[in-house]
């Protein structure tokens, strides 16, 4: 895996020994119980882990649920219950210089993320969450890059199913392109999973926030040096498109996760010299797309309106999510389309419930892996996954049960064929 450009200046400070390897703050939501579960049944011996949170009650109770889940023969010791709250700065300080590595499942992250990130930059800790939010994402870089620069910490935003298989899915079919010419990847994703309703909290908020998001990207766009020498990296528009290949209609998906490839593309050589990447929701039949299209257009716009806004997420309030029997019928599949210097490949990641069982996975393997692989490239500041853990994460996620596959191999298809 290669390693960040130099030119984007990391330079981690020397490591220091917390007492904890990780801590998971946010343990007593829906998706934090998710990871707190995932954790205590994967974790390797030896780890040092705890959670974190407001409520010590709360917090307990999920301990107790952990314990209950074990074999009765299990002697682990008591997980540590650590109390921080986002409206204690000092609190937040205290957690973060004593962890080496953070998960942060408490959003939405526009309103309840930044003290955190900020107590894990100027500590030196490592600091994961599941934010899809683009403006808080680009206002974190602003905010904070440099100084986990200075101090070494790695910051990874989006380390859920947003962005962590687009990411590197676009990374493994990079990798099975040519070196050193232009390449061009157009994802497709296909999904029949359920949303919780902190998810559809933080997807309102985001979207009612245009003329914000807009500001806090050009704030980025001024703050962050372009790719190293003349390399290019863009993400246009998809708009509408048919895949024969695929036999199956793009729609244009308003995610972060093509902002967050782009970074990645932009850190690392392997790209090419002009990279391009397009993102679209997988579907089959015209009239669905279409449907789509307008659907999301409504949602975006009925999300301008305040009291609508409120009406709609009351639907399904923060803290509920979809049951296990819901989960386990759930399934996502990402296509990639990869093309450059005369060669095309298709690849395909795949795996059972995004938003939740998923999700809570790879940000576990995800913080397991900062935590405790050798090897991985020398980065700091605001990174992406691709660029901070590269093959070593995919290699987890495979061993962790997601699929990661070359579908078709052949030569580059004509110019303007679809």
């Amino acid at each position: 895996m290669p390693a960040a450009d130099p030119a984007a200046g990391e330079t981690p400070a020397a490591p220091t020994h917390p007492p904890f390897d990780l801590v998971l703050f946010g343990a007593t939501g829906f998706t934090g119980r998710l990871v707190a579960r995932y954790l205590d049944r994967y974790v390797p011996p030896g780890c040092q882990w705890a959670l974190a949170g407001r409520d010590r009650e709360k917090l307990a109770a999920v301990r107790a649920e952990l314990a209950a889940h074990r074999p009765p023969d299990n002697a682990e010791p008591e997980l540590p219950l650590l109390e921080a709250d986002v409206a204690d700065p000092a609190s937040l300080h205290r957690l973060a210089s004593r962890a080496k590595v953070v998960i942060s499942t408490v959003g939405p992250y526009l309103r309840y993320g930044e003290p955190l990130v900020a107590a894990c930059a100027e500590n030196g800790t490592d600091y994961l969450d599941l934010a899809g939010e683009p403006e808080f994402v680009d206002s974190m870089y602003v905010r904070h890059h440099d100084t986990a620069r200075r101090t070494g910490a790695r910051l990874v935003h989006a380390c859920g199913f947003d962005s962590v298989p687009y990411d590197l899915g676009v990374l493994f079919t990079v990798g099975h392109l040519p070196e050193g010419v232009p390449l061009r990847v157009d994802g497709y994703v296909h999904t029949d999973a359920a949303f919780s309703g902190g998810t559809f909290a933080s997807a309102l908020g985001a979207v009612s926030r245009g003329p914000q998001m807009l500001k806090a990207a050009r704030e980025r766009r001024q703050a962050e040096p372009p790719p190293s020498g003349d390399r290019r990296v863009s993400t246009p528009p998809g708009g509408l498109r048919h895949s024969a290949l695929l036999d199956t209609w793009g729609v244009q998906m308003p995610t972060i996760d093509p902002q967050i490839v782009a970074r990645s593309a932009a850190a690392l050589d392997r790209y090419g010299p002009d990279f391009r990447y397009r993102q679209y929701a997988a579907v089959r039949r015209l009239p669905l797309a279409l449907g789509g299209v307008a659907g999301a257009a409504g949602l975006i716009a009925l999300a301008q309106v305040p009291p609508v806004r409120r009406w709609l997420s009351d639907r399904t309030p923060p803290g509920e999510g979809p049951s296990v029997e819901r989960r386990a019928r759930s399934t996502f599949s990402l296509r990639f389309l990869g093309e450059g210097g005369g060669h095309r490949v298709a690849t395909e990641v795949a795996g059972g419930d995004p938003g939740y069982d998923e999700t809570a996975k790879i940000i576990s393997e995800a913080a397991l892996c900062l935590a405790f692989d050798p090897g991985l490239p020398s980065t700091a500041g605001q990174v992406t996954t691709a660029a901070a853990m590269g093959d070593a994460l995919t290699r987890r996620l495979m061993r962790a049960g997601l699929t990661f596959r070359v579908t078709h191999t052949g030569r580059e298809r004509p110019a303007g064929g679809a």
